[in-house]
């Protein structure tokens, strides 16, 4: 028997294992390649010596506030926190001697986040502690030690300040999605100065590309993954502990694999970094201003020591927050974005929800997102860059091009639940024709690892791999930040061009779009939305959000046209401009894609809310200073005895409208609503103008409207009847009828109705703010025991009032209103809800038959 025969091939299971033990830092670490990665190790002190200071409360203070505070003794097993809590950690570092010209680092492992910051003040780099796989704790306090004679035989002595976040990369819930715990706590695990052995982590990361390509055996073999797996083991055999020959000669052995090139027609990887920071999401706005500094410093010193890097960020609100907060940080991303090294992109002030916001909001996401890129590093965006976002719609690509960009980048549809998106490059097509290269990262995430089978995967799951042979792959720890770690770079360096895999080029994603439009052929359109088929109760959650969003975009359009409007009746008038900026800065803020779809926590919405009612103050001051110029200059103004009613629609409207404050009198105000005690009247009022109303003939003017009426049945029903419907509401709140006057057609059909309210359960799989899942369905129960009351009687308004208990805490009370004026029937409700996991809605069922239905989108149906 050959004793030196491998077995590689007849048992590679077991030499599977070998390698994983071999690289493990849990089993066998006295003995195995993670007993050299470091040559030397000191902690304590007089080599590290620690100092804490503890901010109040949840205050997060500046350096130059912490710089200032008195400091004590802290060791390694010290606890931070609570939840939110900032600590400062002063550490003095002395590097002995025998660390003389050697890279030395910090591993410093608070099990949260944290930034270390220079004794003068510069941010420095991010810390990520934990045992994750975002984990990076070493910091180069310097790439080569000086000898003591250097130094006039004085040690060398550093200061740093670490600035600890008592948080997670994921806040401090469980389970990922899990609600915070208030008093989570984090313990310093580590605090050592080591010597970092490069030729150990090199091969390190040779094995890691190895480790990878064998993986799929023996279930799926190829030639190049049996060279993998034998070339792997081959470099352990000659490696021994304590002889850094060795690893020479294991390294000369993995590089006869890597110096295998691939073929020309290969598949091209364009690769570029991220770290996708939620702007919020499981952590405060406050805490995303830390999150930015704290990966974006760690990626320029990645800049700094791999030239060939390219990061991308996008989000102009975060470059903002950047800009005020962390000024000379700021100077250095202006920097990297000159060399190339550092791509602002996205083209949009935030990465926003494309489905609840409305038309004009998508437009000024990309007015400030656009105006901001180029006015502070003198160009815009051409790729709208939007990857974890809930949806698209259909109206994006006429927006994007008019907003000077022309690609798009996504995977979201990757999680589709029921149907799998079919393509990965494609030309979307918008409501006007308008239609955008569009590409789809097949790795199907943006937030890659750079390992080999996700690098593989760019080709095997690309599904349009006949018209393009490329694909964008997006690296980088993200959601929480972070970004790229070294280790991804070192392996991206390893398989630039190596047989068996894609090649692999660092590029700026406009390179992939330039080239993907010189050289694809035939690619395959997709006309119309990109409906993301998971995530569908994101219309639901968090309803006051999307109530204050949509008040606050009312408010702005009709502040701005009705301020442009005032300059051109009064040249004092000024046009607030700026501050009209500043207020859709806010609400474009709170369009964030984990803000107003209600998948955020609780600290989150205390934050928006507080942000909407600030805009929604300041707007309504300047609507009111708006319409103080349009009222004093109407020419209609000094003989008007009643009120100046304002319409800024484009149509002319004749309408009931409420008036607080206004009281009863004779042949002035014909009806006042009984819900609240408000003044009711009618007014025709022209498109987009102001326009007197006489209250002294509201009388006559009524008159020549048909009043709505109220008819009550024997059976406990009532009639709300005006000249173009009347309306049925049974006894228990039901809507049995509905018929229309003028085409005397009944559109309820017979032992059918409507307002139906309805309770399900809202049990989805996991993501529990997010979806609600089709078997809901299937287990319905309705709201039974409702009441009504008739509350108005005309004749400009009927309402009734319908009461009911729903589930075991919660009630509901509707307010089902008929005007003399529309054929609209309203619903108001208020509801106080205090049930788990339930979802009321309300069901209508109609003597409508069609295959087709026609629904609003933003600018179009």
């Amino acid at each position: 028997m050959d004793r030196h025969m491998s077995y590689v091939q007849k048992h590679p299971k077991v030499t599977k294992d070998r390698l994983a033990h071999f690289m493990s830092k849990n089993l066998l670490q006295d003995v195995n390649l993670y007993a050299a990665l470091y040559d030397g190790r000191v902690s304590g002190a007089p080599h590290v010596k620690l100092e804490i200071w503890a901010a109040n409360g949840l205050e997060r203070p500046t350096f130059a506030v912490a710089v200032k505070q008195e400091y004590t003794p802290v060791d390694v097993g010290h606890s931070f926190g609570p939840s939110w809590a900032s600590h400062w950690v002063r550490a003095t570092l002395q590097i002995p001697e025998e660390f003389a010209d050697k890279e030395v680092r910090l591993l410093f492992n608070p099990s949260c986040e944290a930034m270390v910051w220079s004794e003068t003040g510069e941010p420095l780099q991010g810390i990520t502690g934990g045992n994750g796989q975002d984990r990076h704790i070493d910091y180069v306090v310097t790439k080569r030690a000086p000898r003591l004679s250097e130094l006039q035989h004085q040690p060398l002595c550093i200061v740093l300040y670490l600035e600890v976040a008592s948080n997670g990369m994921f806040g401090n819930g469980d389970n990922l999605i899990g609600a915070p715990d208030p008093n989570r706590r984090f313990a310093l695990e580590t605090a050592d100065l080591v010597v970092y052995n490069h030729d150990a982590w090199a091969m390190y990361y040779d094995l890691q590309i190895l480790k990878d390509l064998a993986d799929p055996l023996p279930d799926t073999p190829s030639v190049r993954a049996w060279q993998a797996l034998a070339t792997a083991n081959a470099m352990i055999n000659e490696f021994e502990l304590g002889d850094p020959d060795t690893i020479a000669k294991a390294r000369a052995i993995g590089a006869q694999f890597f110096a295998a090139k691939g073929g020309e027609a290969n598949h091209q990887v364009y690769a570029i970094g991220n770290c996708h920071i939620d702007t919020a999401w499981l952590w405060p706005y406050d805490e995303t201003k830390r999150k930015i500094a704290r990966s974006w410093s760690t990626q320029m010193d990645y800049m700094d020591r791999y030239p060939e890097y390219k990061f991308a960020a996008s989000q102009a609100q975060q470059f903002e927050w950047l800009r005020v907060l962390y000024p000379t940080l700021f100077e250095r991303v202006k920097e990297k974005v000159k060399c190339g090294q550092f791509i602002p992109i996205g083209a949009a002030w935030c990465e926003f929800d494309a489905n609840l916001p409305c038309g004009e909001s998508l437009v000024r996401q990309f007015l400030l997102g656009q105006r901001y890129f180029e006015k502070h590093f003198g160009e815009r965006s051409k790729v709208f860059w939007l990857p974890d976002t809930f949806g698209y719609s259909s109206q994006l690509p006429q927006i994007v091009k008019l907003a000077g960009a022309k690609y798009f980048f996504t995977q979201k549809l990757s999680w589709n639940n029921i149907n799998k998106f079919p393509h990965t490059t494609f030309r979307w097509i918008g409501l006007d024709g308008s239609h955008i290269l569009t590409h789809m990262a097949p790795a199907e995430t943006y937030t890659a690892q750079a390992t080999a089978l996700q690098l593989v995967d760019s080709l095997k799951k690309h599904k349009d791999i006949a018209y393009s042979n490329e694909s964008l792959y997006l690296y980088g720890n993200g959601d929480g930040g972070g970004g790229p770690l070294e280790s991804m770079l070192e392996r991206l360096r390893r398989v630039e061009d190596v047989d068996g895999m894609p090649k692999v080029k660092h590029a700026h994603p406009n390179e992939f779009y330039e080239h993907v439009e010189k050289t694809a052929k035939e690619l395959v359109s997709w006309k119309g939305e990109l409906y993301f088929e998971l995530h569908r109760g994101t219309y639901t959650s968090q309803a006051l959000t999307k109530k204050l969003n949509r008040q606050c975009e009312m408010l702005l359009r009709d502040i701005e046209m009705l301020s442009v409007i005032a300059q051109t009746v009064d040249s004092k008038f000024v046009y607030p401009a700026e501050e009209i900026t500043r207020m859709w800065q806010q609400v474009c803020l709170n369009q964030f894609h984990d803000v107003i779809p209600g998948s955020s926590i609780e600290m989150v919405y205390e934050d928006s809310t507080a942000i909407y009612k600030e805009v929604v103050a300041s707007a309504v001051a300047l609507k009111q200073q708006a319409l103080s110029v349009l009222v004093a200059s109407s020419t209609d103004a000094p003989h008007a005895t009643g009120l100046a009613v304002i319409n800024t629609s484009s149509w002319a409207r004749t309408e009931v409208i409420a008036v607080p404050g206004l009281v009863q009198q004779a042949g002035c105000v014909q009806q006042m609503r009984k819900r609240d005690d408000v003044a009711l009247v009618l007014a025709t009022v022209p498109g987009c103008s102001v326009h007197a109303v006489d209250l002294s003939t509201q009388a006559a003017a009524v008159e020549q409207v048909t009043p709505v009426r109220v008819v009550r049945e024997k059976d406990g029903s009532v009639v709300l009847q005006n000249a173009f419907v009347a309306a049925r509401i049974s006894a228990d709140g039901r809507l049995t009828s509905l018929l229309d006057l003028q085409q005397q057609r009944e559109l309820v059909p017979s032992g059918a109705s409507g307002n139906v309210l309805e309770l399900y359960d809202d049990l989805p799989l996991f993501w529990d703010a997010w979806d609600i899942e089709i078997y809901s369905q299937e287990k319905v129960r309705p709201v039974l025991g409702a009441r009504i009351t008739v509350v108005d009687e005309g004749p400009l308004v009927a309402s009734v009032a319908v009461e009911a208990k729903v589930g075991k805490a919660s009630s509901i009370r509707q307010w089902i209103s008929l005007s003399a004026s529309s054929a609209r029937l309203d619903f108001d409700c208020d509801v106080d809800w205090h049930e788990n996991r339930k979802c009321l809605k309300v069901a209508f069922t109609w003597d409508i038959y069609s295959d087709q239905a026609t629904y609003e989108t933003q600018f179009g149906v």
